[in-house]
């Protein structure tokens, strides 16, 4: 009798358990079966929703529920913090499983080269986000002594950014942060902060609702400058190819022709400003330096020579991920993934045997979360078709036990499935006394012994 067909996962975010929820929705499924194993290097899965999401954004953390319906299926497993390789080796995992997808995401800055970014108070953003969402292998406490700030980047993470920086520790309570974090956001001494992008208002990569949820705050005055408002033939062809783009340009524009309110603390949206020198002084950030730009007829921008000096003590830069090298495994450089071609891992010139990627270390950090679905399917359906035509490698030791006395010979302290569940009551039962929803673990100890790994 055939035995089911044998899958490591590396990376238990969102694209890893899509290409979980394609495989067992394939026709291998049932016949001859799948058996899939997660491996995550945090004690806790769902990767960039628990540590890449701004906790007052509870309706993207509602895709957990679907992914939890994955996770709850018996063919699954997850082994949590579990390091890839210092854990267990590629060539470890060949000798269990038939084949591995690494779906690893994107965790850290990508490099803006500009005079001034190591200068104290140049933050990069991914830092900033794992320190308020709770990740344990960041420092508890942040700076936030600066009263004018500055946030480099006209996407999404940017705007999370502003907001966890403009917003008030008290507004934020109800979330999820810890007790930490809400302690360092009670110091915050931010009053204004400025959103540089270096193109115009049909260029920003916002999504619409998050764009409009700054203006939701009784506490944040959204500015928008009328002079910022502009658009050439590219703009144009934009806007009308892409509703998106239309919405957020109709939002911008409302925001730059209305009255500017009292809300006490002022987030400012900057279009066509160039950042070219973070400037300092003893070491310190004391001001950022633009080029204003102007718009060449493609929806490209050109220099104008024109700079500005803002008055501003911190700089976060808000310009991508960027992922983190894979041992083992080829690696493109300049754009921070595997090589690829439909899902199969490329390495000099050829596919590397039983080897797939999917998500971010695939195709870059760029998109949304549900994005990733597709090259799920893809890669799925390609590594399907390479067991079915024999392609596949046959591991020694394809017992499902045989990973579980591994880690256990290694000594590794890992979490599973049900060892979530117990964290997950844990986090609520820390929320209930003050009526929140939950309050996030940070320490990795207390992840793991609340999952009673």
């Amino acid at each position: 009798m055939p035995r089911p067909l044998r899958v490591a996962i590396v990376g238990a975010g969102p694209a890893g358990i899509y290409a979980a929820d394609a495989l067992l929705k394939s026709e291998a499924a049932v016949d001859p079966g799948v058996s899939i194993d997660l491996f995550e290097r945090m004690p806790a899965p769902f990767g960039l929703i628990r540590y890449g999401v701004a906790p007052d954004h509870p309706r993207i953390k509602g895709i957990i529920t679907a992914l939890h319906q994955v996770l709850d299926k018996p063919q699954v497993r997850l082994f949590g913090n579990v390091d890839y390789p210092g854990d267990i080796s590629l060539d470890e995992l060949r000798s269990f499983y038939d084949a591995v997808i690494f779906s690893t995401g994107a965790t850290a800055d990508r490099a803006l080269d500009i005079p001034g970014v190591d200068l104290d108070g140049s933050y990069g953003a991914a830092d900033f986000v794992s320190w308020y969402d709770g990740h344990p292998d960041v420092p508890r406490t942040w700076p936030l002594e600066a009263e004018k700030v500055a946030v480099l980047g006209v996407g999404n993470v940017a705007l999370d950014v502003a907001r966890i920086l403009a917003k008030t520790a008290e507004e934020l309570l109800p979330t999820e942060i810890p007790a930490n974090v809400h302690d360092g956001l009670k110091a915050n001494k931010a009053l204004e902060v400025h959103v540089f992008g270096r193109r115009g208002p049909a260029q920003a990569k916002f999504s619409p609702m998050e764009l409009r949820e700054l203006d939701h705050s009784p506490n944040i005055e959204v500015i928008v400058n009328p002079e910022d408002i502009d658009y050439d033939d590219g703009s144009i062809a934009e806007r009308r190819g892409n509703k998106q783009t239309d919405m957020v340009a109709k939002t911008l524009e409302n925001w730059a022709i209305r009255d500017i309110g009292d809300r006490p603390h002022k987030l400012f949206l900057h279009f066509f400003e160039s950042p070219s020198e973070i400037l300092g002084e003893d070491g310190k950030v004391v001001g950022l330096r633009t080029e204003r730009t102007e718009l060449d007829g493609t929806g490209n921008v050109k220099g104008t020579g024109r700079f500005t000096d803002w008055d501003v003590q911190s700089v976060y830069r808000a310009v991508g991920y960027l992922s983190d090298e894979l041992p083992k495994l080829p690696w493109d450089v300049e754009s921070g993934t595997v090589p690829d071609e439909g899902g199969r891992v490329i390495d000099a010139g050829g596919h590397m045997q039983s080897t797939y990627v999917t998500g971010w270390i695939r195709r870059g950090p760029i998109g949304l979360i549900g994005h990733t679905k597709g090259d799920a399917n893809e890669t799925v359906a390609n590594l399907l078709a390479d067991h079915a035509e024999g392609r596949l490698a046959t591991p020694a030791s394809p017992e499902p036990e045989a990973v579980e006395t591994f880690l256990a010979e290694r000594s590794v302290r890992y979490t599973t499935w049900e060892g979530w569940y117990r964290l997950d009551a844990a986090e609520k039962a820390l929320g209930e006394p003050q009526g929140r929803a939950r309050v996030k673990i940070v320490e990795r100890e207390g992840m793991l012994d609340a999952s009673g790994a």
